[in-house]
């Protein structure tokens, strides 16, 4: 590996680290342990989406609907957990436990997931055009379980999920921090792994060498929704309620941890890692733009450019590599 290749891979921690050292210089309150913990803590929904997303992206996919996934999961959990399930043919409401509403809400971000690789693989519709779908189909869905209105009061075991601490660390944290772990093992030391990168560099040569591509990006997508369901779940307990309109524009900050990260939106090159750096770097610039007392809308203005920087680097990168 030559220098410019270390200096590539190595383009989003010097970029947090130069971050870092201008905005401890610019004000006193951004080294402080609360801001720190409070960096942490505003990341960890984002951190959960980016993981999945970053596993899309690396077979050269793309999923637009994790905003939406991430509410109708949070209101299917939500929702169960206040009301339960009326079952009206036979006369019976089931009741469900915190534990049981968690697996209801991250079972239904997995099967709509598994929809979006269903449509992307069976009828080979784009996944720009297959998400950009299932965004519509959440968001509508959503808002038909909660009739639009929020479920509110879930419970404090329910509310531990996103306002607890352990160990003097706020539990959304640890819970991204197990995902990080979980996930950079299965991409880097699994078999599934392996098909997630061979994919994204080549499908064609992926199918000849005897791998099934449906599968893994049926896998890819599944994860996706689930680990998007996980968001949900966070968000709803941290505010204690199931809001029908979280997570819009979620996606949109998924999608730029990821590519600032340095994974390539044209799949087979990227990591876990990077995506933590992305995420990083994108929730210091929005603490650091807000402790600077920078307009909201400056604040996206900023993020904005970042973005197509992060994109145009990745552009000449690839084009340096086909030369």
């Amino acid at each position: 590996m030559n220098a410019k290749e270390i200096f590539k891979r190595l383009q989003p921690l010097i970029a947090l680290l130069v971050m870092v050292i201008a905005l401890s210089l610019l004000s006193d309150k951004f080294l402080t342990i609360s801001n720190q913990r409070n960096i942490l803590l505003q990341i960890s929904v984002n951190l959960c989406l980016s993981i999945g997303m970053t596993l899309v992206i690396l077979t050269g996919g793309i999923d637009l609907s994790v905003g939406a996934i991430l509410a109708l999961a949070g209101a299917v959990a939500a929702s169960l957990l206040k009301n339960g399930l009326a079952l009206k043919t036979v006369g019976v409401v089931l009741q469900f436990t915190p534990f049981g509403a968690v697996i209801a809400g991250i079972v239904t971000g997995l099967a709509l997931g598994l929809f979006n690789g269903l449509v992307i693989t069976r009828f080979k519709l784009p996944p720009f055009v297959a998400t950009l779908g299932m965004l519509s189909i959440g968001r509508g869905l959503t808002m038909l379980w909660t009739g639009g209105f929020p479920v509110t009061g879930l419970g404090d075991q329910f509310d531990f999920i996103g306002t607890g601490i352990f160990l003097g660390v706020p539990m959304p944290v640890w819970i991204s921090a197990a995902l990080v772990t979980l996930f950079y093992i299965i991409s880097r030391r699994t078999t599934l792994g392996r098909y997630i990168y061979a994919v994204g560099g080549s499908e064609k040569a992926t199918a000849f060498s005897g791998i099934n591509v449906n599968h893994v990006k049926l896998w890819v997508y599944a994860l996706g929704g689930a680990l998007a369901a996980i968001a949900g779940l966070v968000v709803t307990a941290r505010l204690d309620a199931a809001d029908p309109k979280a997570g819009l524009g979620y996606e949109l900050d998924s999608i730029a941890a990821v590519v600032i990260g340095g994974t390539s939106l044209s799949g087979g090159r990227g990591s876990i890692l990077g995506t933590v750096l992305g995420c990083l770097i994108i929730g210091v610039l929005n603490n650091g733009l807000f402790l600077l007392d920078v307009s909201p809308f400056w604040q996206q203005v900023v993020k904005g450019f970042v973005i197509l920087a992060a994109v145009a680097l990745d552009k000449m990168g690839s084009r340096r590599e086909e030369k």
